[in-house]
């Protein structure tokens, strides 16, 4: 791998806008043989899967940490997912549980209609959280969930995903929508 850097960076637009609109969830390992394009974007996925969806709304983001050792010659990426989810539900509860014990990857689709992948190879786990019933009436009911993933690249962005398809581009990849369920 060349070290050699290929183009600068001129200042951007202010059209960007923070925030995560939607998260796709996918059990670890269920995606196959995945492909990477040339810009490290995930371009292809040979396996058949069920996502799961989750919609959420203000105080989530993604932060990915660079981390790199001059003494040991590595670097790699920590991806951390925060995510708030309204309402305490009973079937929440077991859910959010089965999510603590395994590893999923993450497809994380932004309000610029960007999709990226968090855990692409060793997945993502769940690293703190909270249940929490608030003590005013304005103060939150619901779930906060860290995920964290450790990997050798930032978060992959998906190649072709849409709103409506996030795994559009992932030609040989057989995904289906899962159960979603409203809170209510």
């Amino acid at each position: 791998m060349a070290c050699d850097l290929s183009s600068g960076r001129l200042k951007p637009c202010k059209d960007a806008v923070g925030g995560i609109k939607k998260i796709h969830f996918v059990d670890f390992g269920d995606l196959g043989t995945v492909t990477l394009g040339s810009d490290d974007e995930l371009t292809d996925a040979t396996g058949t899967f069920t996502y799961y969806t989750y919609d959420v709304k203000g105080n989530s983001s993604l932060e990915q940490n660079i981390t790199s050792s001059t003494e040991n010659g590595t670097t790699f990426f920590e991806q951390v997912l925060n995510i708030t989810l309204h309402k305490l539900t009973k079937e929440d509860n077991k859910e959010l549980k089965v999510m603590a014990y395994g590893r999923p990857h993450v497809f994380v689709e932004d309000f610029k209609g960007n999709v990226m992948v968090v855990g692409l190879d060793n997945g993502a786990e769940v690293t703190g959280g909270t249940a929490v019933t608030g003590t005013a009436m304005g103060d939150l009911n619901g779930y906060t969930l860290t995920l964290t993933a450790s990997e050798i690249y930032m978060s992959n962005f998906v190649d072709g995903a849409t709103s409506d398809d996030p795994f559009a581009g992932l030609a040989s990849a057989t995904a289906t929508a899962g159960t979603q369920r409203d809170p209510a």
